[in-house]
């Protein structure tokens, strides 16, 4: 990540998504007295976390990542060399149970990223639809018992509220007849269920957009995802702008008037090493993709 953004002593820099600070303490190792370290997370638990750091460079603000242009120029910033997207739920949000995104952990049916806001899973799943509910898990879960599920589950209400997370769980493990090796079968649905309530794919997508605003030329954009919605958002998202914008058909123009793409894809996807693997299990999906912010009327290089 510290090569994909290329930091420069004496540069801005936005860390979109805080968690524990492992991102943002790795850059501020980097950065001069004069560099510069936004640090964005919706989570309040995150932010406090961010207490534990003493340094000037570093301004700590409970926002979500769709919002960073806002925060940005709140904070009187212009452009900024970098920023980094870690997508996804933390680990810390994974081992407290009180959260509710892990099925391997009984605790109150939560999943909200923010929860001093908003709805919770339980919440939900007391009063949507069996069809709304099967909508969510089949496109946000990618989950192909969808139906099944959704029946389970509206099923098992009449009975009591599905407020925790192991009466989720136990739900689709009996809805669910086939198990793909090495997962359990209520995965599908806690992700779907978690995107769906923190929306997490419009905000992505809302953040990619400022980062076209915010970077200056030269300036990085690093985004780490883990499963494939999120991955297919972001690939979209940096072919379509490392490419010219298309011109309506038989429009005849100069090659000096055509229109330039705002991004050049730099390197290939990175994928995690064997040995982040050992150390790190839950990396297995992860993929860094990374691009970089094009100067108006720049000419598109091959990727480096």
């Amino acid at each position: 990540m510290l090569e994909a953004l290329d930091v420069r002593s004496d540069g801005i820099y936005v860390d979109c998504t805080f968690g524990r600070g492992g991102h943002s303490r790795a850059i501020l190792e980097r950065l001069g007295e004069r560099g510069r370290l936004l640090a964005l997370d919706r989570d309040l638990d995150a932010v406090r976390a961010a207490d534990a750091i003493d340094d000037p460079r570093l301004t700590v603000r409970h926002a979500s990542f769709g919002g960073v242009a806002q925060v940005a120029r709140e904070l009187g910033l212009q452009e900024v060399d970098g920023m980094l997207l870690d997508l996804g739920v933390s680990s810390p949000q994974l081992e407290d149970s009180r959260r509710g995104f892990s099925f391997r952990l009984d605790g109150p049916l939560d999943m909200r990223m923010d929860a001093s806001r908003g709805t919770t899973a339980a919440q939900w799943l007391a009063t949507a639809s069996e069809s709304e509910i099967g909508e969510v898990i089949r496109t946000y879960g990618e989950e192909r018992f969808a139906g099944q599920i959704a029946r389970a589950i509206v099923a098992a209400r009449s009975g009591g509220a599905v407020d925790t997370t192991r009466k989720l769980a136990q739900i689709v493990g009996k809805a669910v007849r086939t198990r793909e090796p090495g997962q359990d079968p209520a995965t599908r649905t806690f992700q779907a269920l978690r995107i769906f309530l923190n929306q997490e794919l419009e905000e992505l997508s809302l953040a990619l957009g400022c980062a076209l605003e915010l970077l200056r030329a030269g300036g990085r954009l690093a985004v780490i995802s883990f499963h494939s919605l999120e991955d297919r958002i972001v690939k979209r998202f940096m072919r379509d702008n490392s490419q010219p914008p298309p011109l309506p058909k038989g429009l005849a123009v100069r090659e000096s008037e055509r229109p330039r793409p705002k991004l050049r894809l730099v390197g290939k996807p990175m994928r995690p090493s064997a040995r982040e693997l050992a150390e790190n299990p839950r990396s297995r999906s992860a993929i860094l993709r990374v691009a970089e912010r094009l100067a108006p009327g720049a000419r598109e290089e091959a990727p480096a």
